[in-house]
């Protein structure tokens, strides 16, 4: 880093929140592994599913028009905008580890579940492939990146109640989108429990892997680089162009 010693900036976790963040990961992963176990390859619903699916869609049946309003957050666009305003939003106060993880909680998640969990488990519902529910998936990253920002991260202790409103705020519009889909047919109410637990457990790791030594001090450098250097280093991950 051009010879000169760069201090890590301030992590993502408190020192007291690691252990915790750590613990949840493993508990999402495991719940995800059992889930997909106890349903991959099947087409039908399970007892917890009849449950909890058939009063929802009797309650939300008649309604289509709004259910698909209150599901519209969990897609690409909406999800897309929410989490741009969160990289702003660290960006203008100097959090360049918060942008990172903002940027890439919801596409890391998502990703997840499109091009691994749903293939492997293959569990369909009207002939569609549904878990883990993508639109739930990407509520609760956005949620859960709101509140290791807000809550999570080392800050003066009386920040207190306004700074817990917004990611209360946010987990309730994850369970609404998530009654949403459950109303539209679009999931079983597992594939919706198992899209909390991809998209909080991909921002735990996250924000685990932010807060390494080497990852904060490297943002703390790219953060003061300027554009140029973030050209550079961009052309460096990503290789030289090569010609045909």
């Amino acid at each position: 880093m051009d010879g000169i010693p760069v201090r890590p900036g301030r992590p993502l976790l408190a020192a007291s929140a690691r252990p915790w963040a750590g613990a949840l990961l493993a508990s999402c992963a495991i719940l995800v592994a059992l889930l997909g176990v106890l349903y991959g390859h099947r087409a039908n619903a399970g007892w917890l599913d009849h449950a909890v699916d058939s009063p929802v869609i009797a309650w939300l049946g008649g309604h289509r028009d709004l259910v698909l309003w209150l599901a519209a957050p969990g897609s690409l666009i909406p999800a897309s905008v929410l989490s741009a305003a969160t990289v702003v939003g660290c960006l203008l106060t100097g959090r360049p580890n918060g942008a990172v993880l903002a940027a890439a909680a919801v596409p890391a998640a998502v990703g997840l579940d499109e091009g691994v969990l749903k293939p492997l488990v293959h569990r369909t519902y009207l002939g569609e492939v549904t878990y883990p529910s993508g639109h739930t998936t990407a509520m609760f990253a956005l949620a859960a990146v709101v509140t290791v920002l807000l809550l999570l991260s080392p800050h003066p202790a009386d920040a207190g109640v306004p700074r817990a409103l917004i990611p209360a705020a946010a987990c309730l519009l994850g369970a609404v989108v998530a009654i949403a889909v459950i109303g539209l047919r679009w999931h079983y109410f597992t594939d919706t429990v198992a899209g909390a637990a991809v998209g909080i457990g991909t921002v735990c790791g996250l924000a685990l892997i932010l807060d390494l030594p080497a990852a904060r001090r490297w943002l703390a450098w790219a953060s003061r680089a300027g554009p140029a250097r973030a050209i550079t280093v961009t052309s460096l991950i990503w290789g030289r162009p090569r010609s045909r």
